[in-house]
C-alpha cells in the first residue's frame, strides 16, 4: 500500500503517476493528494493532461507508473478488486453518458441495483432522493432526449450520488452546455461542496474555482505547475505560465470586436 495508512484524512492520494500513450507522455510525474471533504480544481490549457489525470484516479486510465490511493485502498495494487473500489468514486463526464432508451428513473437506479445489489424499492427511493437533490423533482418518467443538456448533467449528478461515493469527480461537466444552462449545474455543486462532498473538478469556469475550491491546481504539459488557494492561484499566481494562461481565459479577446 501506499503512505494511506499513515494519512487517514486523505481521500485520494496520489505519488509519482505518470501516463504516456505509445510515445507521448501525458502526465509526467503527478503527486497530489485531497483531503476529506476537500474541494480542488484543476484548470490548465486543453492538452495539458487535466482530463487524464481525473480518468486515472478511478484507473479509468491505467497509469504506467505510480500509485493511485483512494479511500485507503491502492487501486493500482494489482490484486485490487477494482470494481468494488469504483463503487464509491463518483465520476460525471462531459458529455452525460446516460442510457437514451432508459428514462430517468431507470437510469439512476439500475447500477444500484446490479452493482450494489439494492432492492428495486429501495434504488427508486434513494433516485428520487437525489432527483430532489439536483431540483428535477417530478422527473424521472421523462427520457433523456426530453431534458435539456443542464437537466441531462444534472441527472448524471443524480445518479453518482445515488451510489453513495466518498469522493466525486467531475470532468469539465458544464463544457458541453449551452451558457445559459451552465448556472444550474454549477448551483448543484455548490450545493455539495457546502454539504461537504470530497470533490475533484477538473473545470474551464474560473469563478466556480475561484469561489467554490479549497485549493485550485493548474497543470500545464502534464506537470502540476501551481497549486494553493483558489484566491493565491487564481487571484495572484506566481508562476509565468499560470499567468499567461489566466490572463487568456480571464480576458479573451473579442476578435470582432465586443458584442
Amino acid at each position: 500500500m501506499s503512505t494511506a495508512a499513515e494519512t487517514p484524512g486523505l481521500a485520494v492520494d496520489i505519488a509519482g503517476l505518470h501516463k504516456s500513450f505509445g510515445p507521448v507522455e501525458v502526465l509526467r510525474g503527478i503527486d497530489m493528494q485531497v483531503k476529506r471533504g476537500e474541494v480542488v480544481c484543476i484548470i490548465g490549457p486543453s492538452g495539458s493532461g487535466k482530463s487524464t489525470l481525473l480518468r486515472c484516479v478511478n484507473l479509468l486510465e491505467e497509469p504506467t507508473a505510480g500509485s493511485v490511493v483512494v479511500n485507503e485502498v491502492e487501486l493500482t495494487d494489482p490484486d485490487v478488486d477494482i470494481d468494488a473500489a469504483r463503487t464509491k468514486i463518483g465520476m460525471v463526464f462531459q458529455s452525460f453518458n446516460l442510457f437514451s432508451h432508459l428514462n430517468v428513473l431507470n437510469n439512476i437506479t439500475v447500477a444500484q441495483i446490479k452493482v450494489l445489489k439494492r432492492g428495486k424499492a429501495e434504488a427508486e427511493r434513494t433516485a428520487l432522493a437525489n432527483l430532489e437533490r439536483v431540483g428535477l423533482t417530478g422527473r424521472g418518467t421523462a427520457m433523456p432526449s426530453e431534458l435539456s443538456g443542464g437537466q441531462q448533467q444534472r441527472v448524471a449528478i443524480a445518479r453518482a450520488l445515488s451510489m453513495n461515493p466518498d469522493v466525486m469527480l467531475f470532468d469539465e461537466p458544464t463544457s458541453a452546455l449551452d451558457p445559459e444552462l451552465v448556472g444550474d449545474v454549477l448551483a448543484v455543486m455548490r450545493r455539495l461542496a457546502d454539504e461537504g462532498m470530497t470533490m475533484l473538478v477538473v473545470t474551464h469556469e474560473m469563478q466556480f474555482a475561484r469561489e467554490v475550491a479549497d485549493r485550485v491546481l493548474f497543470m500545464d504539459g502534464g506537470v502540476i505547475v501551481e497549486e494553493g488557494l483558489s484566491e493565491e492561484v487564481i487571484g495572484d499566481p506566481q508562476e509565468e505560465r499560470t499567468r499567461a494562461f489566466l490572463s487568456r481565459v480571464l480576458n479573451p479577446v473579442h476578435v470582432n470586436g465586443p458584442d
